[in-house]
């Protein structure tokens, strides 16, 4: 398994490695989406992690994805993307991810988050007094971490490493911006063609300030209440 800073000596550069930790219950492309960016920068070794080598299944339970490596495997990564998901809620009260992301942040490039992965971070201790993002539907939830929520997409505190991405699919943009960060424009314009990523929605209803009365209303009933639009600004 790769390390940070271990030189590939088939091609003499040195690797970098991203850790995306799984846990049950996470929505699969908060992880997938992140993943399948940054493994398209040669060098860039994307290694899965958590609490134990095995299958954990998703926010549906009809996905498995598989834990390659334990925490206590991955000391030093380049960088880490926490995805979110229901099963995030269950480490804000501390626990072994929060643990591992509290030794492995001061050595970390760029310690990041997708969705409620935010929250995790903000569990960590992470967030306090930064301006952060994550789903919607979990803005509020930031203050409870001493962050300052906002709905913007990608929200970058690069002064202290940190950087949170909107719910679910803005993990993709994250991991271009990430790229870019790490490397270059033209490596990150190059993963962006590598996965065609070229949005062109056939509705206007990605964002709460555009989402109808009828969406915000079928949001609320297939959620069983659980999630409430806010209204528009």
């Amino acid at each position: 398994m790769a390390r940070s800073g271990d030189v590939d000596s088939a091609v003499g550069r040195t690797t970098m490695q991203i850790a995306i930790p799984l846990y049950p219950r996470l929505t699969v492309l908060d992880a997938v989406g992140p993943y399948e960016v940054l493994q398209r920068v040669p060098g860039f070794v994307p290694v899965f992690v958590g609490a134990e080598r095995g299958t954990v299944r998703s926010d549906t339970d009809a996905l498995g994805l598989v834990v390659d490596a334990a925490y206590d495997e991955v000391p030093s990564p380049d960088v880490v993307v926490v995805p979110g998901g229901p099963g995030s809620r269950d480490h804000l009260d501390g626990g072994p991810l929060v643990d591992w992301l509290r030794r492995v942040h001061p050595g970390t490039r760029y310690t990041t988050s997708v969705c409620t992965g935010s929250l995790v971070l903000g569990a960590a201790g992470l967030l306090d007094g930064l301006d952060a993002t994550t789903h919607w539907g979990s803005l509020q939830v930031l203050e409870r971490f001493g962050a300052r929520p906002t709905t913007r997409r990608v929200v970058e505190q690069l002064d202290h490493r940190i950087v949170t991405a909107a719910g679910v699919s803005s993990g993709i943009d994250m991991g271009l911006r990430l790229i870019e960060l790490l490397a270059d424009e033209l490596a990150a314009r190059t993963a962006q063609l590598w996965i065609e990523y070229d949005p062109q929605p056939p509705f206007d209803s990605g964002h709460p300030d555009r989402a109808d009365d009828a969406v915000r209303a079928k949001i609320t009933e297939d959620s069983g209440g659980r999630l409430v639009v806010p209204p528009p600004r």
